[in-house]
């Protein structure tokens, strides 16, 4: 089992005693505050859907791009994002090639009655004609998520002795986003520029990132501080789950928002393509946020608003 990146069996906490369920929590935080991540078995959702998705999800990529163009999105919109619109190392301040991916991007879209709110972080979810059977599974897996998602922040919670809805009553109507990441193989990107990678080095944003995603020559590394890049270990039927920004700055840096990567395809595996299943779960975008004070938090950053904070971190990966 890796220390660096734990891997944690969520079973006791959704079928144990009180004595389970602390003791998850506890294996939590120090996760947390090892590396921000881990990797979650006996979370319950269904293999079957994950699979569906995919198989779908592969039909819409293999579509001629002027026919994946009718759905075409910018960061942080609903559709299609084309290969070349974004590179996560701009978030860190590093200008790297664009990243080597499609994406098909839905997310939370019930309005709220603010215009200016949903006008940005509540789109109207578009869903491709060409493979209809995409609307019912993603629309299943957001709410699969969302609950899967605020259960996680009632764990972390509980790993600081706060109360059960300390971080669930700023999701009372939150932002999120799911994207369907296409890594073709190198036989379509060609050979990486230097520098280039799936997904550049960079941290998420918001609050809690559930990741579905396959092994592969070119996976997920994340950042130590004394070993550098650690490939992150992979158990089939599992989420790799991270934490970011918001979520480390709301604890007082506590927790760790840590960098990671996705390798680019690999010449000695010409024939990898993968496929991740990545929901970004975020607060609601009026939420402000405060670090926790001492004990619990070292750092005590100035309040943000959440909306504010994430727009300025997405606009930093954009392309233009």
């Amino acid at each position: 089992m890796s220390t660096f990146v734990p891997i944690i069996d969520l079973t006791p906490w959704f079928h144990g005693d009180a004595d389970g369920r602390a003791a998850v929590a506890r294996e939590v935080d120090v996760a947390l505050r090892a590396s921000g991540f881990l990797v979650i078995t006996g979370h319950g959702v269904p293999t079957a859907l994950r699979a569906d998705i995919r198989a779908a999800a592969k039909r819409f990529f293999a579509l001629p791009a002027d026919v994946k163009a009718r759905y075409a999105a910018t960061v942080g919109g609903r559709g299609w994002l084309p290969p070349g619109v974004e590179a996560n190392g701009y978030a860190e301040g590093t200008e790297t090639p664009p990243d080597l991916k499609e994406s098909f991007a839905v997310g939370a879209d019930a309005p709220t009655g603010d215009a200016a709110i949903d006008a940005v972080w509540f789109l109207a979810n578009v869903f491709p004609e060409e493979a209809p059977e995409l609307r019912a599974l993603l629309v299943e897996y957001l709410g699969v998520m969302r609950a899967l998602g605020d259960e996680l922040l009632r764990v972390c919670a509980a790993a600081l002795d706060l109360p059960s809805g300390f971080f669930t009553a700023k999701t009372a109507h939150p932002s999120y986003t799911l994207n369907l990441n296409w890594y073709p193989p190198i036989s379509v990107t060609g050979t990486p520029e230097p520098g280039q990678f799936r997904i550049g080095p960079h941290t998420d944003f918001g609050t809690v990132t559930i990741l579905d995603r396959e092994p592969g020559t070119g996976g997920l590394q994340v950042w130590g501080e004394q070993d550098g890049w650690v490939d992150a270990p992979f158990v089939p039927d599992s989420f790799t789950i991270n934490i970011g920004d918001l979520l480390a700055r709301w604890t007082g840096e506590r927790w760790k928002s840590n960098r990671h990567r996705v390798l680019p395809p690999d010449a000695t595996a010409p024939d990898e393509e993968l496929m991740s299943l990545i929901f970004f779960y975020e607060t609601d975008p009026s939420a402000v946020i405060e670090s926790l004070p001492a004990p619990l938090g070292t750092v005590a950053h100035p309040p943000v608003v959440a909306a504010d904070y994430l727009g300025e971190k997405l606009a930093a990966i954009t392309v233009s």
